[in-house]
């Protein structure tokens, strides 16, 4: 049984609901889609079980309706597993991963700068990666934003 075969044998062992959400997508690449309330669950479970020890990035993605963001998080073997979520577009809210991972600190104001989204438990700090006088409300990475949207407020 190869290590991802393992690792998704051990998730779907303590987290049932995930047996078709978990897939190895190819040697040393895995993915789960977790919802929301069952994230940090997850989380912990694959950092203190299985020893995903390293944050490798945090993607934001426009789903239309929602906004989707994986957490590509690895153990120091090479193994990544993706885990991804979604929240409403309307009402876009994820919790801080900063106390796992203090680094996900940049990932997450830029997720905020550029998709919308609330970062709860994030302390107030600069903007990134967008500049200061970036308009608030205007969010570049959604599918709905326009750059000439942008142009009209800065008239």
């Amino acid at each position: 049984m190869s290590q991802e075969e393992i690792i998704r044998k051990e998730l779907i062992e303590k987290f049932g609901w995930t047996e078709d959400k978990v897939r190895i997508q190819r040697l040393r690449r895995m993915s789960a889609d977790v919802a929301v309330d069952q994230f940090f669950k997850v989380l912990e479970f694959c950092i203190k079980d299985l020893q995903f020890v390293i944050l490798c990035a945090l993607t934001g993605l426009d789903e239309g309706e929602n906004l989707g963001f994986i957490y590509h998080i690895a153990q120091e073997n090479g193994i990544v597993l993706n885990l991804k979520i979604s929240v409403p577009k309307e009402k876009p809210v994820i919790k801080t991963v900063t106390s796992y991972f203090p680094a996900a600190m940049i990932y997450e104001r830029e997720a905020m700068d550029l998709l919308g989204v609330k970062v709860e438990g994030l302390p107030e700090g600069f903007r990134y990666p967008l500049p200061d006088d970036w308009p608030i409300n205007q969010f570049p990475l959604r599918k709905d934003w326009k750059a000439d949207s942008l142009a009209r407020k800065e008239k």
